[in-house]
């Protein structure tokens, strides 16, 4: 199996601002703003709150302010509730141009697992306003997961794959793929998520239900790209490293953790399991402790 580290979500660039981290540790992660998209992030549903209202509150001291009639990119697909659904929907996620060659020059395909991360900042609301909690730290989280049932390659194969999967026709990677010329790809979520042939009970994506030590990549004290992984990620000399981050420098064992200079603006980070099998039991554990948080997936 495949494990990928996939950057998605508000970023410096698109959005401008970190995504949120709520008082009662829920995270959601705001889709970056996509002229071509049909989507406005006032139609998306996250538990009641009004995410249009949300993120103007966030974004008011930009030049950029996102609304509710800002057209987003809604990608990767993981809360069910989110929209109203074509009956059959799955999680999916879409990923062209380079970033989808690296992908596949990696040989990622089913049964391989995505963890999406993002920039997060924990929020709060003052005076009925929503703002950053004052002197909080900008973190890279993972906020979802896919794991991949199936591939399909889109471009020129629209109204094929639509008609085998109708639930499809809204995912920004069908309904905008003339944008898309490049390696257009979607990655379908499987049923359910199996590590170690075993079956979580959990669904094959969706999104974490809380924001926990173990969904926080960012090592304490560093900077956002700096990260604190169990030291099993750590490379050695038969096994590579997560794939753009090959020079040694980058990691630095300490102990029981290692610490990795993360590449900038990097999308899709992959790593070979088969050669890290305690990754895998890392994947376990963290998996173990969202079970017991509520999360949301294809139910």
């Amino acid at each position: 199996m495949r494990l990928i580290f996939s950057r998605k979500g508000f970023d410096s660039q698109y959005g401008g601002v970190p995504s949120p981290i709520l008082p009662d540790g829920r995270m959601i992660s705001l889709p970056i703003p996509s002229s071509g998209d049909v989507h406005r992030l006032g139609m998306l549903e996250f538990d009641g709150i009004d995410l249009g209202t949300f993120a103007s509150d966030l974004t008011c001291t930009r030049k950029q302010i996102i609304s509710a009639q800002t057209a987003v990119h809604v990608d990767p697909d993981l809360h069910g509730p989110a929209l109203a659904r074509v009956p059959g929907w799955r999680p999916a996620f879409g990923q062209i141009a380079s970033a989808q060659a690296h992908l596949s020059k990696q040989g990622v395909g089913t049964g391989d697992l995505f963890l999406f991360f993002g920039w997060f900042r924990k929020a709060e609301q003052n005076n009925g306003v929503w703002r950053y909690v004052p002197g909080s730290r900008d973190l890279h989280v993972l906020f979802g997961w896919l794991q991949v049932g199936e591939v399909l390659t889109v471009t020129g194969r629209q109204d094929k794959i639509v008609a085998r999967h109708p639930w499809l026709c809204a995912h920004p990677h069908i309904s905008a793929a003339d944008r898309f010329k490049s390696n257009n790809t979607i990655y379908i979520a499987a049923e359910s998520l199996c590590l170690k042939n075993t079956d979580t009970g959990l669904p094959g994506g969706g999104i974490f239900g809380r924001f926990t030590r173990s969904t926080q990549l960012t090592a304490s004290g560093q900077s956002r790209s700096c990260w604190r992984l169990p030291i099993c990620f750590s490379p050695g000399k038969d096994r590579p490293a997560l794939s753009y981050h090959g020079k040694p420098s980058r990691w630095t064992d300490e102990g029981e953790s290692v610490l990795l200079q993360t590449v900038g603006k990097g999308q899709e980070f992959v790593l070979n399991c088969d050669l890290y099998p305690d990754v895998t039991d890392w994947l376990v554990a963290l998996f173990a402790e969202q079970r017991s948080i509520p999360v949301t997936g294809a139910s």
